[in-house]
């Protein structure tokens, strides 16, 4: 990275970090562009030149695991089925899950203080659902064009939605479990369970789906 984009990375972490303390403090719908602007010291345009909407302030950090899914699909080794691909990367060991597991107190009050926001936000959870759905559409196009299928191929679409339909449902159940206080410490544990659960629900009917990444799809 070049002391140019070092600088802009710096910037929109500053801007970033800033937005989720405050956020953190008062509720995503108390705080305003122009008080981020004040207590990151720059402009509220420049605010905007890195977020161009309050809730990219919120979702960029989130938006961007939605990203490593696909890309762990885009890059699966040969012969390699996309659910199998999807399944590790969701299912890696990290994160905030993964410091509730290991005790971490600090980790769990950010969980809650995250869900809450959510929770509390009808402009969040709005933004929430846009940002899974531009991720299944962006995983529907992998899986189109490795299969030589149109762009609004329904197959794909369906692979897709499937795949990430795994993702929203533990999305749910850890916002449900968080908030009601409901034994955090086996919070992962219960995660990783559901969603091997999840997955082999998909198993039967998925298997074969691209399976080497650039063959034929076959529908039985």
């Amino acid at each position: 990275m070049g002391l140019r984009e070092l600088k802009k990375q710096q910037m929109r972490d500053r801007i970033g970090d800033t937005a989720w303390r405050l956020f953190a403090e008062r509720g995503f719908d108390r705080v305003t562009v122009v008080e981020v602007a004040r207590a990151a010291q720059v402009s509220e345009a420049t605010v905007f030149n890195y977020f161009p909407a309050k809730e990219d302030l919120f979702y960029s950090r989130f938006e961007a695991f939605g990203e490593r899914l696909v890309e762990a699909v885009r890059t699966r080794p040969a012969g390699e089925a996309a659910l199998t691909a999807f399944r590790r990367k969701l299912l890696e060991t990290a994160g905030l899950l993964a410091q509730v597991e290991a005790g971490d107190t600090e980790a769990l009050a950010r969980l809650r203080t995250v869900n809450r926001m959510i929770a509390d936000s009808a402009a969040l959870r709005a933004r929430e659902q846009q940002a899974l759905t531009a991720s299944v559409d962006a995983l529907a196009a992998v899986l189109a064009a490795e299969s030589g299928a149109p762009a609004d191929d329904v197959t794909a679409r369906v692979a897709a939605d499937a795949l990430f339909g795994v993702h929203r449902a533990l999305i749910a159940h850890v916002r449900h479990r968080v908030l009601s206080d409901d034994e955090p410490g086996r919070l992962a544990g219960d995660v990783r369970r559901l969603a091997e659960r999840g997955f082999a629900l998909l198993e039967g009917g998925l298997r074969e789906y691209a399976t080497d990444g650039r063959g034929d799809v076959t529908v039985t």
